[in-house]
């Protein structure tokens, strides 16, 4: 493959990613810095990719840390490694947040099921829980309360480090996207 196919085929692993739960891609991780300059990493589903635009789209409750970390620093890196392809995706960029009562969040919560969008009820992410057991009757969720809650982070990729571990040979490329001219290259794994 050349690095034109490469960069392709990496895309497009994503864009099935976003569509496909049993993707390796499905779940990134995304690392921020936080108030105090930790670094901080979490999971996170991923719901949409574009390859023309270089995006990813993500989902969060506007009450977690990681929503105000990435106001204050949208500066961040999203990780991926499929082991069933030996593939490794780093990208690098910044995010823009997209608060309740937003066209991006009113279009993407109009998108989730149902069952997703009870996932934003509750306390904030974090607090302590008590979880319930059977016997107890929960109350029943509010779903405008949930979507109150709801943010949208899109994720635009100024550079790709793709690496693909082989039996021999590994192979490393870059991917530049906000440079004039862009620029992809091999380079030692």
């Amino acid at each position: 493959m050349d690095l034109a196919d490469i960069d392709a085929s990496a895309w497009a692993e994503l864009e099935t990613a976003a569509a496909d739960p049993q993707s390796g891609f499905r779940y990134l991780n995304l690392c921020s810095v936080d108030t105090e300059t930790r670094p901080q990493a979490r999971m996170v589903v991923l719901r949409g990719a574009d390859r023309p635009a270089r995006r990813l789209e993500f989902h969060t409750d506007t009450r977690s840390p990681k929503w105000q970390e990435l106001f204050t620093n949208p500066h961040v890196t999203v990780l991926g490694f499929s082991a069933e392809s030996r593939l490794q995706l780093r990208l690098q960029g910044k995010v823009e947040l997209h608060g309740p009562g937003s066209g991006v969040a009113e279009a993407a919560w109009d998108r989730l099921p149902a069952r997703t969008r009870m996932t934003y009820t509750g306390g904030p992410p974090g607090d302590e829980r008590a979880f319930e057991t059977i016997d107890t009757a929960a109350e029943p969720a509010d779903e405008a309360e949930a979507k109150a809650r709801f943010g949208v982070l899109i994720f635009r990729a100024r550079t790709l480090d793709w690496f693909q571990l082989r039996q021999q040979d590994n192979r490393r490329a870059l991917f530049g996207y906000d440079e004039a001219p862009s620029y992809c290259r091999w380079v030692n794994p």
